[in-house]
């Protein structure tokens, strides 16, 4: 086997520490809620065991190891571990259902064997996107993942394992690709922490939005401001739960890969920053469960525009995500 390069040290860390943070939160969950027993652990402990999966491709040392293991038992590895918070969360908790199970499997094998079976050309990149958005659209994890606690919905378990599972899929077996012959490469890197350069850009085009987001939220009514905005301690939690999860998916997707390669595709960088920005808006048409909410759809597409913006300065999406982040914080501490 082979030693795992001094970066592994980082995963460890932030792996012991993601562990030591999410357990203290599910007991102080716990405890405000009254809930205990075999439904309590078995949730704590699904989320326990998705986190060293999706943290996982956002470090290089961890995926360089893993990818020497050959596309096919990559591939299979992901299946697996795909299917494990699931397992644990219902047979624990007493709700697991078979056809549930073979749903997930059906999900989780089509993206994680994607590149396996298929030939790497625009054609299957734009088809992954497609069935990535459509399947995230869809609420079927609402069906697949049922709670065992009251008003707490675990859904996001499916979320969390369809981003991880899909970004090692592209960074794993797909691999970078080339600018030529048809194949747009992929130069999104699935990672967590912006440098300092990128947290500058990402404030710069934050500050630039804001404007016109304000003006486009008052003009089409948008704007309901809450009575009692968010403490400083939700915000800053909102922040970066946001950061980590929402941005980092959404920007590696619609501008880590979207974005260049339609680009690519087109020829043109502009082409590929504006088509994009319209789709990020048309992927909020459901928005509240209002669907088609024209309104805010607009609204997301300017905001779009300026994180495209904002990652092609920022040599990255990570300048993205912070933009994204703050936007999306703002939302939700101060407007319902």
């Amino acid at each position: 086997m082979t030693a795992m390069p001094k970066s592994g040290g980082r995963f460890q860390a932030v792996l012991g520490t993601g562990w030591l943070l999410l357990g203290l939160a599910a007991w102080l969950y716990a405890r405000a809620k009254n809930v205990a027993g075999p439904a309590a652990f078995a949730v704590g402990a699904a989320f326990l065991a998705e986190f060293p999966c999706y943290i996982s491709a956002g470090f290089d040392a961890v995926r360089h190891r893993l990818a020497s293991l050959g596309k096919i038992r990559l591939a299979a590895l992901m299946l697996a571990s795909a299917l494990a918070p699931y397992l644990i969360s219902s047979v624990a908790a007493g709700s697991f259902d078979a056809r549930a199970l073979l749903l997930l499997a059906a999900i989780a094998g089509v993206a994680a064997f994607w590149y396996v079976l298929l030939p790497v050309c625009a054609w299957t990149d734009a088809a992954l996107l497609i069935l990535l958005a459509a399947t995230l659209l869809s609420g079927v994890f609402d069906r697949i993942y049922i709670s065992p606690l009251p008003k707490l919905s675990i859904s996001i378990l499916g979320h969390l394992m369809l981003i991880r599972t899909a970004a090692w899929a592209i960074l794993g077996i797909r691999g970078a690709g080339e600018n030529g012959g048809g194949i747009a490469a992929v130069e999104a890197r699935f990672n967590f922490w912006p440098d300092a350069q990128q947290w500058l850009t990402g404030l710069r085009y934050f500050a630039a939005l804001l404007p016109a987001a304000g003006v486009a939220l008052w003009s089409l009514g948008l704007a309901r401001l809450r009575p009692h905005p968010l403490n400083a301690g939700l915000a800053l939690a909102t922040f970066f739960g946001i950061l980590w999860v929402v941005a980092l998916s959404e920007e590696f997707f619609f501008r880590g890969l979207l974005q260049p390669w339609i680009a690519a595709w087109t020829g043109s960088s502009r082409a590929g920053l504006l088509v994009t920005s319209l789709l990020f808006g048309g992927a909020h048409l459901g928005f509240q469960h209002r669907f088609p909410n024209w309104r805010f759809a607009i609204v997301a597409a300017i905001a779009g525009y300026f994180y495209g913006l904002a990652s092609q300065r920022g040599r990255g999406v990570q300048a993205s995500m912070v933009t994204h982040a703050l936007t999306v914080t703002l939302w939700r501490v101060f407007f319902q």
